[in-house]
């Protein structure tokens, strides 16, 4: 029954907020013509997962938040109701980035965070900006690739030593993290505290 509820609230917002029908639902890549070793299909974030892991009075005005797998932009649209000083989303698939941009932009006025921007990328090769506090991962790849990111994480704090926060939903490869030495798991997430909030499992690490 609830989760029968979480999909109508799901569906709900997202008509609210001009989300395609598909944004709900799985996408694999084979069918995009992007499949690759350690890349992951397509699947969404649950509303409300960022304040889960985050209240917005830990978010300054010199924060700011990346969404490295970013999809369609549900994550993205959350976190520019957070006091974010900039948004970023990152993906693979151009046709996603598309919609993203397009929520975003549709939702402006709605939005705390004004200043956002959405990219196509290769997850192991996209370089951080040194400016990023809060890293946002729905799974998003696994394997080799998981670690190529691993790697893109230690790359930027070594290019600009700060607080690095990893939100990281389903943490397969949590313990990869914690193995670098540099992060530490820090708060985690079972429930949601709603009813109409998933269960999956969310963990918050930060890293130096």
């Amino acid at each position: 029954m609830a989760r029968r509820a979480r999909r109508a609230i799901a569906k709900v917002r997202d008509v609210r907020y001009g989300l395609p029908p598909e944004a709900g639902g799985i996408v694999r890549l084979t069918d995009l013509g992007l499949a690759a070793p350690g890349r992951m299909s397509y699947a969404p974030a649950t509303w409300g997962v960022l304040e889960r892991v985050l209240k917005r009075s830990e978010i300054g005005d010199g924060d700011a938040f990346i969404d490295l797998g970013s999809g369609m932009g549900r994550t993205l649209l959350q976190a520019a109701r957070f006091p974010f000083r900039r948004v970023i989303g990152i993906d693979v698939v151009d046709e996603f980035n598309d919609i993203a941009r397009a929520t975003l932009e549709r939702n402006r006025r709605r939005l705390v965070c004004k200043e956002y921007e959405v990219l196509t990328a290769d997850l192991a090769s996209y370089e951080i900006p040194g400016d990023i506090t809060v890293v946002f991962l729905f799974d998003p790849v696994e394997g080799d690739l998981f670690d190529a990111v691993v790697d893109q994480l230690l790359a930027t704090l070594t290019r600009n030593p700060r607080l690095l926060r990893v939100i990281y939903v389903t943490p397969r490869f949590g313990d990869r993290l914690v193995k670098t030495g540099r992060a530490r798991l820090t708060r985690r997430s079972e429930r949601g505290r709603r009813y109409w909030q998933s269960g999956e499992l969310i963990h918050l690490y930060e890293m130096q």
